[in-house]
């Protein structure tokens, strides 16, 4: 069994190719139970998070993720999110590889936003507002330049030293970026807005949308955590990856659902109808969309099909692997 560090997923996950991947993935299905997801009470911080996804193609591969998510770790110089997936033979259960997960985690989560927001994002996007500065940050930022003409960035986050950090990091990438102090004043010039908080209030104003603005929504992965308000659901066209999981553990939706602001139906479409073109995604210009992610593990799936075709030699089956 080969075991496939972090840097390793990086260069083999190029954003371009794994869109296009993740695109063909949810054309063709696959066989994804519904995740346990597990919380782990903590004494002296936030709770923890398990969560254990598995999924699998008739005649092709099958994967388990195992992930922790640990929202304080940021104070012990940690990342909050870590794991590992293992990828096994479809025709015979064995073991293939053990893969960085959270390394496969960030670059899926990324792409599968770019993904949504290539039929969802006006053409001509060209500014991008991003809130957070994790680890996932900088993957969302590339994923979504891969797909549209991003030109200019502007980070914010509570920690100005870890949005300048992010700030930083882009200069290599050709793109204008820069850090904001005030959110307010960056979401009325966003094309883009791409959210991956672990927030429990609201951070995006509805009121502040300008028409056409496209809204991602990465973090805020539990029913009490949120990142945008009210306004935001009710001026937006909403759209998610997976019905089942957006609409029972995202917040963004679970919460205004509750109360009434908005219903389930109206959520447009998820990513399988996207992809398949049962809907057609963004309809005029000054439509203001919204795409709400939790993750699926089709979208592991997808990506580490992608590195057993890029990491793994064409001779390995797993039938003298133990």
């Amino acid at each position: 069994m080969q075991i496939i560090d972090a840097e390793a997923v990086h260069a083999a996950l190029d954003y371009t190719a794994l869109v296009e991947k993740l695109r063909r993935a949810f054309i063709d299905g696959a066989d994804v139970p519904l995740r346990n997801h597990y919380t782990m009470e903590q004494a002296d911080q936030r709770d923890a998070t398990l969560l254990v996804m598995p999924a699998w193609r008739k005649g092709g591969h099958i994967v388990i993720k195992m992930l922790s998510v640990f929202p304080d770790n940021n104070l012990r110089g940690l990342p909050a999110i870590s794991g590992q997936v293992l990828l096994l033979n479809g025709g015979n259960g064995v073991a293939m590889a053990m893969i960085n997960g959270a390394a496969l985690t960030v670059r899926r989560t990324a792409c599968a936003s770019a993904l949504a927001a290539s039929y969802l994002a006006r053409p001509d996007s060209s500014e991008l507002l991003m809130v957070g500065a994790g680890a996932l940050a900088p993957h969302l930022i590339r994923a979504h330049a891969a797909v549209r003409p991003i030109k200019r960035v502007s980070v914010w986050n509570r920690n100005e030293e870890h949005a300048e950090a992010i700030v930083d990091g882009l200069k290599e990438t050709g793109l204008e970026a820069k850090r904001v102090s005030d959110i307010a004043t960056a979401i009325p010039t966003a094309d883009v807005i791409s959210c991956a908080t672990l927030s429990l209030d609201p951070l995006v104003q509805g009121e502040l949308l300008k028409p056409g603005a496209h809204v991602d929504l990465v973090g805020a992965f539990r029913p009490d955590m949120r990142e945008t308000d009210d306004a935001t659901v009710q001026r937006s066209t909403l759209f998610v990856d997976t019905r089942d999981g957006a609409l029972q553990e995202g917040g963004d939706l679970v919460l205004p659902i509750k109360a009434g602001i908005i219903s389930a139906s109206d959520v447009q479409a998820d990513l399988a109808e996207l992809t398949a073109g049962t809907h057609p995604g963004r309809r005029n210009d000054d439509e203001i969309t919204l795409f709400k992610s939790v993750g699926t593990a089709i979208e592991d799936l997808a990506a580490a099909e992608l590195i057993a075709d890029t990491l793994l030699s064409s001779n390995q089956t797993g039938e003298n692997n133990s």
